[in-house]
């Protein structure tokens, strides 16, 4: 069948999103841990990075000798930001030398400042959804942070004497803001070094992080307390991948291990997202530690390679680094899953969203592919308008074909798996497993990236129903 036709069939089938929108406001209660922050965003041209380079006096050379992905002196910034608008990806590299941050502060700026964290993201998007209670962790709630919470009575979380209030509401004056720099680029932009010049091939970003709390994954007792009275449905968890080796990563899960088996004990659905996790023993130890005991996982082709090179995959992590198209893709996931014994895994990938479950999981398939069309459909809808922060955002492209890149990528992965009902129903069972594949929206010029594959995994999960 051809795309234009392809793109009818599709369309159909998007025509349920506005009831699954409506669905998702029978969820009573989630929940979202750890990381919550401030976002510093930055829209960074290709002669801003230019003028960066030259007043460290990088060359060509410098700039692609990378021996590390941490900040640990101002050059790494750049560095960082090279790498990911040279290679059109998305990665975070962590500081805790406050002379960085400074120097961030100096030299960077910031076009806006915005919710950060996975934890803080997701609590807006599902509040704004409806979700009827939105219970957030915060290590830090100043009044800076406090209002980049949505200013919603089912969005709480909890002030310095353990009251719960709406997040928005609250200013724990003796907390420090958590700042990260969110720094963006555009496709087709390019920057000239020594002579060679570099055309960006696909707008992303480059985060750059200072943040003491999240570092050392401090846990607000009110919130584990809040929980344990009054469980919640469903359990985001995210900000692990801030955690390094010699800030005691590894035993900071192993501490936080007991109250995460609590939640699952009391019934709650918990959903983990993986996250660019940079420091290999924190994500060995989080894929050994905390992956098997979830129900479901959230990852995008960056952090399925960064899982398949430390579960001894490394030749199909070099495959999917070189040709991150469907097929390579849907091999990563599928070894991860049989890794990781997790019950569900969701992949986004450029045009793709690929969930993968145990047969007979608790959501069915064809409810998991209207969770998934609704998540494509906020998503766009997030960076077509720049944020979802109004519930008329939420469907602005509804109604907007799918691409003929994800249709393409649908086409290959259904040959993969020998399903000529794949490409129409978005529906197949491979090797004992449930497969559910689906096209995406695409909007060409994004007004933000940021928190896309949270709001994707998050929505994709709750609005199964």
């Amino acid at each position: 069948m051809e795309n234009n036709m392809l793109k009818k069939v599709w369309s159909e089938k998007f025509k349920q999103v506005p009831e699954t929108l409506q669905r998702i406001r029978e969820v009573r209660s989630a929940a979202t841990a750890f990381n919550t922050n401030i976002d510093a965003v930055l829209k960074i041209k290709g002669k801003d990075l230019e003028k960066l380079a030259a007043k460290q006096k990088l060359s060509l050379q410098d700039l692609e000798r990378i021996e590390h992905t941490k900040l640990l002196a101002p050059s790494d910034v750049v560095k960082g930001i090279f790498k990911c608008f040279k290679n059109g990806i998305a990665e975070e590299w962590l500081t805790e030398d406050k002379a960085i941050y400074d120097w961030m502060v100096e030299n960077l700026g910031y076009d806006r400042l915005q919710m950060g964290g996975q934890g803080g993201i997701v609590a807006n998007v599902l509040a704004v959804v409806g979700v009827q209670k939105v219970v957030a962790h915060t290590n830090s709630l100043p009044k800076l942070q406090a209002e980049q919470f949505l200013p919603l009575k089912n969005l709480v979380s909890f002030d310095e004497k353990g009251a719960e209030k709406p997040a928005s509401e609250i200013d724990r004056a003796k907390d420090i803001p958590l700042i990260h720099w969110i720094i963006e680029f555009d496709k087709g932009d390019e920057v000239v070094l020594d002579g060679q010049k570099f055309v960006c091939p696909k707008s992303n970003r480059f985060i750059a992080t200072y943040d003491p709390l999240n570092l050392k994954l401090v846990v607000d007792e009110n919130f584990v307390k809040a929980l344990a009275k009054d469980k919640a449905e469903y359990i985001v968890l995210s900000g692990f991948h801030a955690l390094t080796e010699q800030n005691n990563g590894v035993k900071l899960q192993d501490d936080i291990l007991p109250v995460i088996k609590s939640w699952k004990e009391q019934g709650s659905l918990i959903h983990l997202e993986i996250a660019s996790t940079q420091d290999i023993a924190v994500r060995k130890a989080l894929l050994q530690k905390i992956a098997p005991i979830v129900d479901s996982i959230g990852i995008n082709e960056r952090e399925a390679m960064d899982i398949l090179e430390v579960i001894g995959e490394e030749d199909l992590a070099k495959e999917c680094n070189a040709k991150p198209n469907s097929v390579n893709m849907f091999k990563a996931l599928f070894k991860i899953k049989k890794h990781l014994k997790a019950p569900r895994i969701q992949l986004h990938m450029f045009g793709l969203y690929m969930t993968l479950q145990d047969e007979g999981f608790k959501i069915s398939p064809e409810a998991n592919l209207r969770g998934m069309m609704l998540a494509a459909t906020v998503a766009a809808g997030k960076a077509g308008t720049g944020n979802i922060n109004k519930a008329e955002n939420l469907l602005w492209a509804q109604g907007q074909e799918v691409s003929d890149i994800g249709l393409n990528e649908l086409a290959k992965l259904a040959d993969y798996v020998k399903s000529s009902d794949l490409l129409e129903t978005g529906l197949a069972a491979y090797e004992g497993f449930e497969l559910i594949a689906l096209p995406t929206i695409i909007v060409e010029k994004p007004l933000t990236l940021v928190g896309m594959g949270d709001t994707i995994s998050s929505l994709s999960l709750l609005a199964a129903r």
